[in-house]
């Protein structure tokens, strides 16, 4: 076991917190895009929201060997991005026929992103980059705090 160890989990988490929020910001700058893609017909679709899926660095088949071996005990390797996946939700209609995407019965197909669970979303994310953000400082403030222990 490493000395930085918990550094490398606390920084792979940075890494995928940082993404999610990414997608979280793509998410709210395109909560009103009626033209994002063109499906198999040729036509135009609104903005699909998109979400971010985390799983364990250690899922992995070594891991497993590892632990079935007990060649290394293991305290966790951290977090990383398993995929980035649309959401399948339906898109929101709104009745407006002024819209130059209204279809012939005045319905506008909206993106299926709710600003307020994009911003819950985004504070959860925030907080949890801010909570291994203190972590880090945490080990690093313990690792010069043994170094001063040897002078």
């Amino acid at each position: 076991m490493s000395i930085f160890n918990s550094l490398n989990t606390s920084a792979s988490a940075l890494t995928a917190q940082r993404l999610r929020m990414d997608v979280i910001s793509s998410n709210i700058a395109n909560a009103d895009t009626t033209r994002a893609t063109i499906n198999e017909n040729g036509e135009y679709e609104p903005y699909r929201r998109k979400m971010v899926t985390f799983e364990s660095k250690d899922s992995g088949f070594t891991s497993f060997l590892r632990r079935a071996t007990n060649s290394q005990a293991s305290s966790g390797n951290g977090v990383r991005v398993k995929q980035i996946t649309e959401d399948e939700e339906p898109f929101q209609l709104v009745y407006n026929p002024n819209h130059p995407d209204a279809g012939v019965d005045g319905y506008v197909q909206l993106p299926n992103v709710d600003p307020l669970q994009e911003m819950v979303d985004m504070m959860s994310a925030t907080r949890s980059y801010e909570a291994n953000v203190t972590s880090i400082n945490a080990t690093k403030s313990m690792l010069q705090k043994a170094l001063e222990i040897g002078k």
